[in-house]
Parts: C-alpha cells; sequence; structure tokens
C-alpha cells in the first residue's frame, strides 16, 4: 500500500469512528481485529495501537527512523523541509 493509499484508508476509519461509537469502542479495545473486519491487510508481526485525542491530550507520534534515507534526507526531515515516509502528524 503506497502512502496515498494509506492516507485514504486511514481517513476513512477515522470519519467512520466519528460516526459510529461502537465502532470506534471496538477501534479502541482491539484494533487488529476491527482492521481486518474492514478489509485493512495488517502485515504478519505487526501490532497496530489505537489512541484518541481528547481537547486537553494530544499524542505525537515518532514514526520509525527510515533506514533507507541518506545523512543529508534526514537533516531536511529535522529541519522541516520533507515529511518522513508513511507518517501522519495530526493536531
Amino acid at each position: 500500500m503506497n502512502q496515498e493509499e494509506r492516507a485514504r484508508v486511514t481517513s476513512k476509519i477515522i470519519a467512520k469512528s466519528w460516526a459510529d461509537d461502537g465502532f470506534k469502542g471496538r477501534l479502541l479495545s482491539n484494533p487488529m481485529d476491527t482492521l481486518k473486519a474492514e478489509g485493512v491487510e495488517i502485515p504478519a508481526g505487526m501490532t497496530i495501537r489505537v489512541l484518541e485525542n481528547t481537547s486537553n491530550v494530544v499524542h505525537l507520534v515518532l514514526p520509525a527512523k527510515p533506514t533507507d534515507l541518506s545523512d543529508e534526507d534526514l537533516d531536511k526531515v529535522a529541519g522541516g523541509a520533507a515529511t518522513p515516509p508513511n507518517s501522519i502528524l495530526m493536531f
């Protein structure tokens, strides 16, 4: 799944959780089975955790450090010139 497809699926899941409290509860308590039921393929060995932001608690997710970026590319990301692959930053 490329970054654009991942963003589309993520948006769909977020919208459904906002519209359906039961779905949101299942997503928070059992994200793996809930996402699989939505047709999301989860690679073997991967764990998914779902956290909910509130009006006074915001989670900042630090993506895993890419292993295929040069030091120059990492400097650009650190300087705000680029967004690392596979990351979504929402406030």
